[in-house]
This record gives C-alpha cells, structure tokens and sequence, in this order.
C-alpha cells in the first residue's frame, strides 16, 4: 500500500480498499472486523465537517469575507500580501485548502492585471508627452533610457505577481492545520489516536488542537509573509508600508477592483446570514464541548459515564440543520425579502416551496468521497498492523533511539515527513508513519503526541513543488511561476515549518498536553 500510494499506480482512494480483500485472505483479520474501520468517529467529524464547508462555498460566504478582509486591510505593498494571507489561511483552516486557493487566485490576478494595466497607461502617457515636445532634450535623452527602465518594470511586476501567488498557496496550507478538519492529517491522528490508545480520555479534540495548532499556525504565516516580502518585494518592511504618489495611484486602481467585486455580491442573503449563524454554532459547540481547563457542556450533560457525544455529533447535527432549514425567510421577516439559492434561483410560491440551505445534490457533487475511503484504508491498515503484531516488531526495533533526546528525534523525524509529503499525498504519509511513530514512542517511553503531533503538522508543509499539493497546482497553472521559484522558497519555508513546530511542541505544547512524562494511557496499550 505505500509503494502504491507512493507511485500513484491506483487512485488512492482504490488503493486504500485492499485491506478489504488482503486482510481476510491471509488470515489477519475478519471481513466484519476490516470494513468497520472504514466509517470510524473521525471519517464522520470530517464528513459533517465537510458539509458546513460545502454550504459556506455554496453561498459564496468565503468570497464575502475575502474582498470584505482585504478591502479593511488595504492594498499598499505589504499589506495586500498579508491581507491575502491572512483571508486564504483563515478561509483554510474551515473549508478545503482546494477550494481556498481555487477562490483567491482569480482575486489575486484581477488586482495584479488593474496593477498592470495602469502601469502601462502611465508609461505610455509619459512616451506620449515627451514624443510631443521636441524642445526638451533632457526627457528625450529619458526616452533613450526607457527600454532598460521597462525591464526593470517588467521584472518587478514579475516579483510581485510570483510573491502574491506564492503567498496563497503557503498560505493555504499553512492555514488548514490550525483545526481538525482543516486537512487530512489532523484527522488521521485524531482517529488513530482514538484507535491505537483508546484509554487517551479524548486528548486530542477540536479545543485542544485549536489551542496548540492556532498559535503556531499564526507565527509561521507571519515568517512566511516576511520570507515573500524579501524575496519578492525586494523591500525593507518600513519601505513596503509606505507610498508614493504613483504608487498611491496604483493602489487605488487595485481597491476600486476589490470593491466593485465586492459590490457584485450585493446585500447578505437570508441563506448566507443562516449558513453563517450555522458555521459560528458548530465553532462554539466543538470548542466548548470539552475545552479540559473546565467542564465543557457534553461532559454536564452526555458525557458523565462515557463519551457519547463528540466532535462528529456535532458537525453532523450541524450538516443536518443545513438540509432541513429553509434558504429563505418566513414571511413574517418581511424586511429580509427572499432571495434564493444563487445556483437555483426562482420565485417562492404556495406550490414551489423554499430550497434548504444545502441539498443533497450539491453535497454529493463537491464532498471529497474519496477522501472518506483513504482515511478508512488508513485506520484499517493501523488495526491489521496492530493485530499481526507488526507495529509491536516496529517499535523493538527502535528501542536503541532511547539514548537520543526527544527532541532530536523530532527534528530528524519532521525532516524526514516534510521531505516525503512533496512526493506523496499529506493524507497518505500521516497514514503510513504515525503507527509507526506510536510504537517507536512506547519502546523508548517518550509521549506518543510528542512525535506524532509535529509529525502530523509537517505533513501538510508540502510547499517544494508544484505536484505537492492542489493549491502549488493552481498557482502554479497560472503560469508566472517555474519549478525553480517554487523549489527556492519551499526549501526555506519547510525550515522555518519545522523550527516553529520545534518551538511550538518544546514551549505550550509540553504543557497543554504534559509532555514530559509517559501517560498511563500509552502504557495500557503496550503488550506485556
């Protein structure tokens, strides 16, 4: 199964059914027994996840708070990058990282041809006034200059459309770790974790991963933003935030493009308002649900002899609301007049009532499926390790670690994932590692989650090339960029990922998750 998921000769999602079929051939493990990994809580938590995602793209509400984000932010040079930024990571830590990039980079191009357009409308009106006074010697001894000043135009307009791109597609995958369901990885750990020690008591959930993940998430946009602001702005940070009066005029071009798409999306739909009522709901409920400094609502009320509700309950009674409520409001709201799906528009009437702010039709079309099986042939690839005693093998055979410190281990281990993930899929080497990384733990009694929590994070830093992940693809479609530029920057951009996962798991991760000593839920599961 890895030299498979590693060379593509299946799709994925084909490849993570042999399970299925190898496990009960070869005497490991019961058919019955295979295919119930295949829809454990974590498949569901991203399911419903996905759902919410899907409604929230389905009603253009992540355009909204894009052009919303970046028309308070502004446009001057460092500005417009991080205002791209910091919309696509925030965009990406709820809905896909796909669909982030896939929005932003048409945004990113509609500002950079209006940059453009009055760069060009500027140089030839300045070529129209010298050509019409033939008594100025000085601006014509200017014009013999013009073609090496074009140049250096047309190499900054370059930096900075390389700069921007680059900034989304970081941006995208940096930001979808700061939740579980932001990508694959976070919810391959969740759900081996779940598996591998099931006497954890729910250590990793929506509250504590946010807590952890959130502000790492946060310093590395910030290293990444200054990183693409020196490279490909070519400025000092103080000069970057300043303008000149052409430069001024610029920005103003770019401003009046952000808004006037803006203006296109019209007044807040009835729908948009309840998808996000809906999506702050699901928020609140998965942070408060058992934040572990106190007593969340589920351990008051469900929880008190064992763990029925989780986080999945909660995305799927969320997923449900969407199919259920109505996309246009009751008549008593006569000051909301209806305005219906935008995919579906039409008149309410006594025989045609309102569309739910979700249908089947569009959740079946957008939703990842293949996703749901890679992650089910993931957890059953896990249990049939576990059962033939494989990852027991694995972990004596990295007893000799013990004498090397844990964070050495870490160093080496994230180099090790982050190099894999640009050649294979994010989801794929959680999958084949972390059980792996499990039973090194327990042979050398070193917390699992100190290994498997940085691990899990370097997954998703495939920022190399342009295969890596779908949003380097989408960037990289557009044709500014080569491998070269790409390959440059990605090498110090996995650094600075693995330095602030370093710092990031040595500093609050020891004490948001008791780093330091061996639990007694890692021990239970160590064979005697």
């Amino acid at each position: 199964m890895a030299l498979y998921w590693c060379t593509e000769v299946l799709p994925l999602a084909v490849t993570a059914l042999l399970p299925t079929i190898l496990f009960p051939v070869l005497g490991i493990m019961q058919s019955k027994d295979v295919c119930m990994q295949y829809l454990r809580d974590s498949n569901m938590l991203f399911v419903g996840g996905l759902m919410v995602a899907v409604a929230v793209e389905h009603w253009n509400l992540h355009k909204r708070i894009a052009l919303k984000v970046l028309l308070v932010v502004g446009v001057r040079p460092a500005l417009l990058m991080l205002g791209f930024m910091g919309v696509t990571a925030f965009l990406s830590m709820w809905i896909s990282n796909t669909a982030t990039a896939a929005m932003m980079v048409p945004i990113v191009h509609a500002v950079l041809d209006q940059l453009h357009r009055h760069d060009d409308t500027e140089e030839g009106r300045l070529k129209g006034r010298q050509d019409g006074d033939p008594g100025s010697a000085k601006q014509s001894a200017v014009v013999v200059g013009v073609p090496d000043e074009a140049d250096a135009v047309d190499e900054e307009r370059k930096r900075l459309s390389k700069g921007l791109l680059l900034s989304v597609c970081y941006a995208a995958s940096i930001g979808g770790i700061a939740t579980l369901t932001g990508t694959g990885p976070n919810l391959v750990l969740l759900g081996q974790m779940s598996q591998l020690f099931p006497q954890s008591g729910g250590v990793i959930n929506s509250a504590s991963w946010f807590a952890f993940a959130f502000p790492t998430m946060m310093i590395m946009l910030m290293m990444a933003w200054i990183l693409l602001q020196q490279v490909f702005i070519g400025r000092s940070l103080r000069g970057a935030w300043s303008c000149g009066a052409g430069q001024a005029a610029k920005e103003r071009a770019a401003r009046a493009v952000i808004g006037e798409e803006h203006r296109r999306l019209g007044p807040m739909t009835y729908g948009e308002a309840s998808v996000m009522a809906l999506f702050l709901l699901m928020v609140a409920l998965w942070f408060t649900r058992e934040p572990r400094f106190v007593d969340g609502w589920a351990s008051r009320v469900f929880n008190a002899e064992a763990e029925f509700v989780t986080d999945a309950t909660v995305a799927l009674m969320v997923a449900l609301l969407l199919f259920v409520l109505p996309s246009q409001p009751p008549k008593y709201l006569c000051c909301w007049r209806p305005n219906s799906d935008p995919g579906q528009r039409h008149t309410r009437t006594h025989f045609c009532p309102a569309l739910p702010l979700l249908t089947w039709k569009v959740a079946q079309a957008k939703i990842p499926w293949n996703i749901v099986l890679l992650l089910g042939g993931g957890f059953a690839l896990a249990k049939g390790s576990e059962e033939s005693g494989l990852s027991r093998w694995l972990g004596s055979q990295m007893t000799p670690l013990h004498s090397i410190p844990p964070w050495a281990i870490t160093v080496v281990l994230c180099l090790l994932t982050a190099t894999f993930t640009e050649c294979a899929s994010n989801v794929a080497t959680a999958t084949l590692l972390l059980p792996i990384l499990a039973s090194m733990s327990q042979s050398i009694s070193v917390n699992p989650l100190y290994v498997m929590i940085p691990c899990t994070l370097s997954a998703s830093f495939a920022f190399m090339l342009p295969v890596a992940t779908p949003p380097n693809a989408i960037v990289f479609s557009s044709g500014y960029l080569k491998v070269a530029d790409m390959a440059k920057t990605g090498v110090v951009m996995n650094i600075i990922g693995i330095a602030c996962i370093s710092v990031a798991i040595n500093t609050w991760g020891r004490v948001l998750f008791s780093l330091d000593s061996f639990p007694e839920w890692a021990n239970a599961t160590t064979p005697i």
